[in-house]
């Protein structure tokens, strides 16, 4: 079996592997008619060699085997985004997309060997039942889960189910020596696509969208009128290291800036009509300033937000080229309940531009691509940028913007290297700050409830001496050992991520954005600008 595989990816069989997924389309649910038998009986050849195959090869053939594997590699070998999805993997992502799945409800982390709840999801059954931050959860039903091993991908099986079964957690909490027993009785958990909304200021609002799902649009207006009500007239929109998602949610979250009848985004393909998506009378926050922060990691849907933002100069758009994905997947079902997405258009902005990046049938180099960006100095210096003048386009009020892939903000900001240092590396790859801060909330966690919110505890909790002097302690401990340079040179940014972490097991997502938006960089430029007006 792995000599066929190899002789498969091999591209003297591109032409067979095409054929013989043609075929394969015989048990797809899709539209039959483009299996058709044409003029040079190719496909009756296919037929014959596949039967030859079946009762003549020297070895046995799996042919449900051989039906996956050339279908993944004949999909794949068209371009970067079309895909086989099998029916292992399509649930886990259809729950992405959708905004739910269904399972206990909280949010955790492995700490010690330990499965320690985080935060309760609101409204969630185990949050219903009582479990409260900071609970470790030690055994499931008659399974042990403490000290064993367990990984993310475990705990997750272990946890999820479907809705309305049952399952026994034994609790261990801080100050009580007995294990607490919860029955949860699984339900829907809302996986949630905006993770923080909150004022900076009597006027400045700041949204953080992680994906673009199918329960975004609602959430996003939601987070926008919760923010307008308390005064916002400015709006910082996070978009970095958004994947994307759903073309509707993208349309629609633009919609509430623009004036009715403008372009947001067209698509168009060799088997698909252009399609123009236009703005409706419908926006909310037609007429407020704006402000998108990218970067590298903002794809897809991201990037039409920021595409359509900048042409029609709505808004000012902060901080690094981003990934470049301009390609439309329409996803089809198989019969078996596996799936796959074919690319079938282009996106393109309203000036026209189209956002996919160059690309050849060579995948590795095209996924490669964002890492040579590091290489080449493009996320630390402006001038390493490269763009083409037959690739300029101009907005609405005549700036020149560039197409060749992604889009390129107004304001380039570079990628922060400060406070990095080795001795830094070996904190992070141990994970110190996250259980540090966990134990100092295990331990004051009466004390930080005398902060009645996020907003509070961010302006007057700091992270003193003493305390930096605990987390050296409790690094030293570990065997991180670093140089007095180093130690200084990290420390302020080591502060800020302990304060982040600590704020977060208390103040959620909130607590978590606040402090790590304080000295960042495209942040800081996003309030320069609103208060340069």
């Amino acid at each position: 079996m792995s000599s066929r595989k190899s002789s498969i990816k091999n591209p003297f069989f591109i032409l067979f592997i095409l054929a013989l997924g043609m075929y394969l389309g015989k048990y797809l649910s899709g539209p039959t008619q483009y299996l058709q038998i044409n003029n040079t009986g190719q496909f009756p050849k296919l037929v014959e060699l596949l039967s030859y195959l079946e009762y003549n090869y020297v070895d046995a053939i799996d042919l449900d085997s051989l039906q996956e594997e050339v279908i993944t590699n004949t999909l794949e070998s068209l371009d970067p985004h079309s895909s086989y999805i099998p029916l292992e993997e399509l649930q886990d992502i259809t729950e992405s997309m959708q905004g739910n799945f269904e399972g206990i409800g909280v949010e955790f982390q492995i700490i010690k060997d330990t499965i320690v709840v985080i935060s309760p999801i609101s409204g969630g059954p185990s949050q219903r039942q009582g479990i409260r931050a900071g609970d470790k959860i030690v055994r499931v039903d008659t399974m042990n889960v403490a000290g064993v091993g367990f990984t993310n991908k475990d705990v997750l099986k272990t946890l999820k189910g479907d809705k309305g079964t049952e399952v026994l957690l034994f609790i261990k909490r801080k100050n009580i020596d007995r294990l607490l027993e919860f029955n949860i009785i699984r339900d829907k958990i809302p996986i949630t696509s905006v993770d923080v909304s909150y004022m900076v200021d009597k006027e400045i609002g700041y949204v953080k969208v992680n994906r673009f799902s199918g329960t975004t649009d609602k959430e996003f207006i939601t987070a926008l009128d919760g923010l307008k009500r308390k005064g916002m007239k400015k709006l910082i929109l996070d978009l970095r290291s958004n994947p994307g998602g759903y073309l509707s949610a993208a349309i629609n979250m633009v919609d509430e800036f623009l004036s009715s009848g403008k372009i947001i985004v067209y698509t168009e393909g060799n088997s698909r009509n252009k399609q123009v998506y236009k703005s409706t009378y419908h926006g909310g926050f037609q007429n407020e300033e704006v402000v998108v922060l990218i970067d590298e990691g903002s794809a897809s849907a991201s990037e039409i937000v920021a595409g359509a933002i900048q042409d029609h100069d709505r808004g000012i758009i902060i901080g690094r080229r981003t990934f470049g994905k301009g390609l439309v997947q329409e996803q089809s079902q198989m019969t078996d309940g596996s799936a796959f997405r074919l690319t079938t258009a282009r996106y393109y902005t309203p000036s026209g531009r189209s956002i996919q990046k160059p690309y050849t049938d060579n995948t590795g180099a095209y996924n490669q691509e964002s890492s040579n960006r590091y290489y080449n100095g493009e996320l630390y210096h402006e001038d390493s940028v490269k763009v083409a003048d037959s690739l300029k386009f101009y907005t609405d009020e005549g700036r020149v913007v560039y197409g060749g892939g992604g889009i390129y903000p107004d304001y380039f900001i570079p990628l922060d290297t400060t406070g990095r240092s080795d001795w830094l590396y070996d904190v992070l790859a141990e994970n110190m700050m996250r259980t540090f801060a966990f134990d100092y909330v295990d331990v004051h966690r009466d004390q930080l409830k005398k902060y009645k919110s996020a907003a509070e505890f961010h302006s007057k909790f700091k992270i003193k001496g003493s305390l930096f002097k605990d987390f050296l302690d409790a690094t030293e401990a570990k065997g991180i050992i670093g140089t007095k340079s180093e130690i200084e040179n990290s420390k302020p940014w080591i502060k800020m991520r302990l304060k982040a972490f600590i704020a977060r097991q208390e103040w959620n997502d909130e607590g978590f954005y606040r402090a790590i938006n304080e000295n960042d960089s495209m942040t800081e430029k996003a309030l320069e600008l609103f208060y340069a007006k």
